[in-house]
């Protein structure tokens, strides 16, 4: 009785005039007033508490339970959601309907993020690609002019993986991403090839080759090492480029040999290569 009651009286309200609904819409968006009589605006506060959420858990959260977790409507939270993912702020991960962080968060500090914090944020991608390809993820970057270092890995999910762990140091045109290096215009071949003989390659090859494969890998946007880094072990690199069109790391997938066939080899290479141009908006 007591609802059918409200339901009448409800019935029986005046109803509410343009100028007073804007005024309960408007109310519903703002938040109350600070002791200094500012005015909080609620979407923005529940917007910048789901961010701070989804940056200080570290790991990928469902709508449901980020709007459980702060007390936030869920279709509210959705809605939010849905509007930083369009804005790239935050990452939506279709198969698991899961959040992250996204790359424009990076991009949207600046310069008050360091190199190490947007690597942090580009690991997610590294992940989804490792994933995708039940590969192992590498990013490595040049430290003086002979030597390259392993920064961050992201590895395969299967049980059968290569573990590369981070900080190792390799010579600088070894390997596939060795070849992304020795390829650029302001390395000569003469100082390829002195850097070439002092190297010891599990499988070997002749300068000769390497230098084609290295010219190839200009032309592809990718570069391949079929066993001369790791015998039994292909590497497949991308190029990622700063501000200025250098190249300042590179990205690669590690394998073992047959993993792929050739046109596997040819899809994993291009997706590589998108691979790059993605973790470079997140880095640069």
């Amino acid at each position: 009785m007591k609802e059918v009651s409200q339901d009448i009286a409800a019935l029986k309200a005046p109803r509410r005039s343009a100028a007073t609904t804007a005024q309960a819409d408007e109310s519903e968006d703002t938040a109350p007033k600070t002791a200094s009589g500012m005015t909080m605006v609620k979407p923005v506060i529940n917007a910048l508490h789901i961010l701070r959420y989804l940056t200080m858990t570290g790991d990928p959260e469902r709508a449901v339970d980020i709007a459980r977790h702060l007390g936030i409507n869920q279709s509210t939270c959705f809605n939010i959601l849905r509007t930083l993912v369009s804005e790239n702020v935050a990452a939506f991960d279709p198969l698991s309907k899961t959040y992250t962080p996204g790359i424009g968060l990076a991009k949207l500090v600046g310069q008050f993020v360091t190199q190490g914090q947007r690597i942090e944020v580009a690991k997610p991608l590294m992940r989804d690609f490792a994933a995708r390809f039940e590969v192992t993820v590498t990013l490595w970057r040049p430290i003086g002019i002979d030597r390259i270092v392993l920064v961050s890995s992201a590895l395969s999910p299967t049980n059968l993986r290569i573990d590369m762990a981070e900080g190792q140091r390799l010579p600088y045109i070894m390997g596939a991403s060795g070849r992304i290096f020795a390829g650029q215009p302001d390395v000569s071949e003469s100082v390829v090839r002195e850097a070439f003989n002092n190297i010891r390659w599990s499988e070997s090859l002749t300068f000769e080759t390497y230098w084609s494969e290295v010219q190839e890998a200009r032309r592809l946007g990718y570069a391949i090492d079929d066993g001369n880094f790791a015998r039994g072990i292909v590497v497949v690199a991308a190029p990622i480029y700063d501000a200025t069109g250098a190249i300042a790391f590179t990205v690669s997938a590690f394998m073992f040999r047959n993993q792929f066939d050739q046109a596997g080899i040819i899809v994993l290479g291009k997706a590589l290569n998108a691979l790059g141009a993605k973790i470079a908006n997140a880095l640069f």
